[in-house]
């Protein structure tokens, strides 16, 4: 295609249609996933038993009926697939030089409550490694494997 050739939006098929899942590198896959349920209320997705030495699990945020979501085209929220690690923790995360060097999150979860997440995470002893208001309030915050994360409420 030539590179000042237009297309028009009705003729454009939709290549990406969402994002269904993060990969998160953990050093205990049964701990993550009680620390994911009891912090960001994230469930077990598969009838895959959940018990320690697993080495993979795939994690859905319930929808308002308290149901796992099926898999589909229009994902909202993607899974989490926890994998257990070869090395000590995969450290989700880069260095942002916009933010002196320190390091950053790779994903933003939104949630309209953000003050009872917040108190939720000082309640359960969740590494919260910054807050700030910009165009809403964020808290930056770390996984027990020292996976960044981010909390936004627009």
């Amino acid at each position: 295609m030539q590179e000042n050739e237009e297309i028009k939006v009705e003729d454009r098929l939709e290549d990406i249609t969402g994002i269904t899942c993060i990969y998160v590198p953990v050093n205990d896959v049964y701990e993550s996933i009680k620390w994911y349920k009891q912090n960001l209320g994230y469930q077990p997705a598969n009838n895959d038993p959940v018990e320690p030495g697993i080495v993979m699990a795939v994690l859905n945020l319930p929808n308002r009926d308290g149901n796992l979501p099926s898999p589909g085209l229009r994902q909202v929220v993607p899974a989490l697939f926890l994998h257990k690690s070869d090395e000590e923790g995969g450290r989700l995360r880069f260095l942002w030089s916009m933010d002196s060097g320190k390091p950053h999150a790779m994903a933003c979860f939104i949630t309209p409550r953000i003050h009872e997440l917040y108190e939720r995470f000082k309640e359960n002893g969740v590494n919260i490694l910054g807050e700030r208001m910009t165009s809403g309030l964020n808290i930056t915050f770390a996984d027990p494997d020292g996976n960044i994360w981010e909390a936004w409420q627009p």
